[in-house]
């Protein structure tokens, strides 16, 4: 896989605009970079559109435009600032292809902590995506006695989740330091859970996320943070 597909599956505009510094409000609108925008014009996701100037396009395009780079130097940045792998395509004579792949450069730990602080954010954000969309999906009704477990987690987990993803984005060293020794072990199980979901979704369109009644009431997996348009066009 390229790095253009790769970033592009792994990566959305939001993700990129928030790890780059920008205030994403919880409905997904930003003030536009791209021009002098005062209240939130422009909507990030997967892509991103402003309704004020018209800049429109993927993570890719987002990226180039923000850092003043060609489309591949932003897919490639992006790809380093989020720890994606693909494929690497060179023209180094085989005999140097090999001498290279025998003797792998080390890495620092500076450039260790960096992969792991990038991983930390990136698991984060999935997680609040899903959050948001929980909230929102299992929201009770008038004629419910008891509320979604789902819905109860949205509740108490994105207030923590957008202050440790604040910390990563604008904490100190050792802040950061510090967020990902206490948290990684809960990282790696939010990462594991969230690729549950996604596997369910991509499958029978029900998975049990340890909650009971997941998704029954709804009709929807947990996992799916499509929006009904999306759903309507693919039925």
């Amino acid at each position: 896989m390229d790095v253009f597909e790769a970033v592009k599956q792994s990566v959305t505009t939001r993700q990129a605009a928030s790890f780059y510094g920008i205030r994403v409000g919880r409905n997904g609108m930003v003030c536009c970079p791209f021009h002098n925008d005062r209240t939130p014009s422009m909507k990030v996701d997967s892509r991103f559109y402003c309704f004020g100037c018209g800049a429109s396009g993927d993570v890719i395009d987002f990226a180039a435009l923000l850092h003043g780079l060609g489309k591949r130097e932003a897919a490639v940045r992006l790809a380093e600032d989020f720890g994606v792998s693909y494929e690497k395509s060179g023209n180094a004579p085989p005999d140097r292809k090999r001498h290279n792949r025998s003797q792998p450069r080390q890495k620092s730990a500076e450039q260790r902590f960096k992969e792991t602080e990038r991983y930390c954010f990136r698991v984060l954000c999935d997680y609040l995506r899903l959050l948001e969309h929980w909230k929102t999906a299992y929201a009770p009704q008038p004629q419910d006695a008891i509320w979604h477990p789902l819905f109860v987690e949205a509740l108490q987990r994105i207030s923590y989740t957008e202050y440790l993803l604040d910390i990563l984005l604008y904490g100190e060293i050792e802040e950061k330091a510090a967020l990902i020794a206490a948290q990684g072990k809960e990282v790696l199980r939010l990462e594991q859970r969230i690729s549950e979901l996604a596997a369910g979704n991509a499958g029978s369109g029900q998975k049990d996320d340890g909650h009971n009644g997941t998704g029954a009431d709804t009709g929807r997996n947990p996992g799916d943070v499509r929006g009904d348009a999306e759903r309507r066009r693919e039925a």
